[in-house]
């Protein structure tokens, strides 16, 4: 009975060690064929170009607490597919989702940005980078609220 127990642990143990070894497959940066700095001759007119319908969006008011999201429209200007290789925020309260799959020239998506404002206060102002394959790489979003704490009675 102990030999029985002492396999099924060591068993146990094995499936363990070897699933936390699996990795979900991501597009980052790395996968991204980013091109060559805006210096180097490369013809611009021949990559994709990102075109955000605007570039701040404010909120407003909001309450403490509150979760709000806004979707930043753009659209791919140039010639060649736009690949989005991530979107990150300057702090764990902002998240942004990308559309995973390429958009083409002349198409356009959206990258939804969802803000936490649980235990902030007052006026922020929080950015958003989002990296491309387009010259140059990395383009900059803005979210601004001002929140409202309520007095508790």
């Amino acid at each position: 009975m102990k030999n029985i127990f002492r396999y099924t642990l060591y068993l146990i143990l094995l499936c363990l060690l070897f699933s936390c070894g699996q990795k979900k497959e991501q597009t980052t940066t790395d996968m991204v064929n980013i091109p060559a700095s805006a210096g180097s001759g490369v013809d611009k007119s021949e990559l994709p170009d990102m075109k955000f319908e605007e570039e701040v969006f404010d909120f407003g008011t909001i309450t403490q607490g509150e979760k709000v999201s806004h979707d930043f429209k753009f659209k791919n200007i140039g010639n060649k597919n736009l690949v989005i290789a991530n979107a990150s925020a300057d702090c764990g309260c902002t998240v942004a989702e990308v559309p995973k799959d390429a958009i083409p020239s002349g198409g356009g998506n959206v990258i939804r940005v969802t803000f936490d404002s649980e235990g902030k206060t007052g006026i922020i102002n929080k950015t958003i980078t989002v990296v491309t394959n387009c010259i140059p790489n990395k383009r900059v979003v803005n979210i601004k609220a001002n929140i409202f704490v309520p007095q508790s009675k």
